[in-house]
């Protein structure tokens, strides 16, 4: 079941907050039961999923913030995002959108929710359309979408894609466009249309598809994965990396006051007081 906005708020004061976003979401399984619970109710949404490098932006980027600050759902991509939620006292997991996309469409194609995917290229999307029916029984995908590479979400093209959306008839739109184009354009759909998911997944749709390679789930599991794909990509990911690195202490200093505010809080709280 979804909080009401009240609880939600109650709720929101003891996740962690980044820049004016809250990460609401705190393990896999949680993400997928709220996302598959918000699209059969009809609901429209997106999910954001934080990470360093979004940090970043969102200091440098105000329609990033503004977008980020409008996602229902936002899940921690980033292992940083995982270790300071956890020192602020809420249990969470580290929660991609490559980690989203298979077990939503096996929802979907249980519940018959289309999907509609859309960004990369035409050769990917199709692959990936075709393996994830594969896959997932009674999946439809209900369109697909590549737009041009200099794609902004407020051209006529964007138009042109919101209408191919909305006809569609899709209750989930995978946008993998990378940061920040997705997630502005997320931003944009929620203003016009109505019904619709959209869920900011990057380079998902290449895994799936094969035109790229995921790091080894032990990569994952240890907070390595930026590792993995910095040496498979040096000269484009080596200067992202090092805005990340450098964002740390800040990160740290920023949500010290929360951190310090959560755990002040519970070592005073009755619960605790008498469980001593």
């Amino acid at each position: 079941m979804l909080d009401t906005p009240s609880s939600q708020q109650d709720h929101d004061k003891d996740n962690l907050t980044v820049d004016g976003v809250t990460v609401n979401v705190s393990s896999l399984s949680e993400a997928v039961t709220s996302i598959v619970d918000a699209a059969e109710q009809g609901e429209k949404f997106s999910v954001c999923t934080l990470n360093l490098d979004h940090v970043v932006q969102l200091q440098q980027k105000p329609d990033f913030r503004a977008a980020y600050r409008r996602a229902r759902f936002v899940t921690a991509d980033g292992f940083p995002i995982v270790v300071l939620s956890r020192l602020l006292g809420v249990p969470i997991s580290r929660t991609t959108g490559a980690d989203l996309v298979e077990p939503l469409c096996a929802a979907a194609g249980e519940k018959g929710l289309p999907i509609f995917l859309f960004g990369s290229d035409t050769p990917t999307l199709e692959k990936s359309a075709i393996e994830l029916q594969r896959r997932y029984d009674g999946l439809d995908v209900a369109g697909i979408f590549a737009p041009g590479r200099g794609f902004d979400a407020f051209s006529t093209e964007a138009d042109d894609a919101i209408a191919r959306i909305r006809a569609s008839g899709a209750k989930l739109c995978f946008l993998a466009l990378g940061a920040p184009k997705q997630e502005v354009f997320a931003s944009r759909c929620l203003d016009e249309l109505d019904g619709i998911g959209f869920l900011c997944i990057g380079a998902s749709l290449d895994f799936i598809a094969g035109t790229q390679v995921r790091a080894p789930r032990i990569a994952q599991k240890a907070g390595l994965e930026w590792a993995w794909r910095m040496i498979n990509d040096p000269r484009r990911l080596a200067p992202r990396y090092a805005r990340c690195a450098a964002a740390v202490p800040r990160l740290l200093v920023g949500t010290l006051p929360q951190i310090i505010s959560a755990r002040t809080r519970f070592f005073t709280s009755p619960r605790t007081r008498k469980a001593a």
